[in-house]
């Protein structure tokens, strides 16, 4: 397999999970977009906004090619835990736009630079990476909070699929409840 390809490969499928999760936002009102829906306070816009943070710093500083925006510092304990969710005063539009430019300055390094570009995650025990790695980082890591996001917007409104067009419709609801109740009867039952 050529460097290009895999490069590709990898690019197009990292671009492909950030539209997929920032669709998560679509129809939602401020407050379901912002509250905390797990007990850690999880939610759709801090997933952005963390998204965005992670983007700009690891193809960003990690290739000595600094976001242009400012940035918490990775080892600032004031700003620990910031990236993951919206202040009162910062918008969805703000955030959404903010993780744009972070695809397209990623975009810009991941085309500038071959697989096996060096780089330095200061944070990581093996600091000393490739393009490659920190590209198979950054898809995983999206795709994980994809993951969640997928997750938090079913909760909130039943919406499931990578994009609207994907979404279940909403005559399913007795079907997606009727599984429910088997694969809760199994449960109690595998529990005795």
């Amino acid at each position: 397999m050529s460097d290009d390809f895999a490069k590709e490969h990898l690019h197009h499928g990292l671009r492909k999970v950030r539209e997929a999760l920032l669709g998560k936002l679509d129809g939602l009102g401020e407050y379901d977009v912002r509250r905390p829906l797990t007990p850690t306070g999880t939610n759709l816009l801090g997933l952005v906004k963390h998204l965005a943070l992670l983007e700009s710093a690891y193809f960003g500083m990690v290739f000595d090619r600094p976001f242009p925006e400012p940035l918490p510092r990775w080892d600032d304990p004031a700003t620990h835990g910031t990236d993951l969710w919206a202040a009162e005063h910062e918008t969805r539009e703000e955030i959404a736009d903010r993780y744009r430019r972070a695809w397209a300055h990623a975009d810009a390094t991941i085309t500038a630079l071959p697989l096996d570009a060096p780089g330095h995650v200061p944070w990581w025990s093996r600091p000393d990476v490739r393009l490659s790695t920190v590209l198979v980082h950054m898809l995983t890591e999206t795709s994980r909070h994809a993951g969640h996001a997928d997750i938090l917007r079913e909760h909130l409104d039943g919406s499931t699929g990578t994009t609207p067009r994907h979404a279940a419709p909403a005559h399913e609801t007795a079907l997606r409840e009727a599984h429910c109740a088997k694969v809760e009867r199994a449960a109690k039952a595998a529990a005795g």
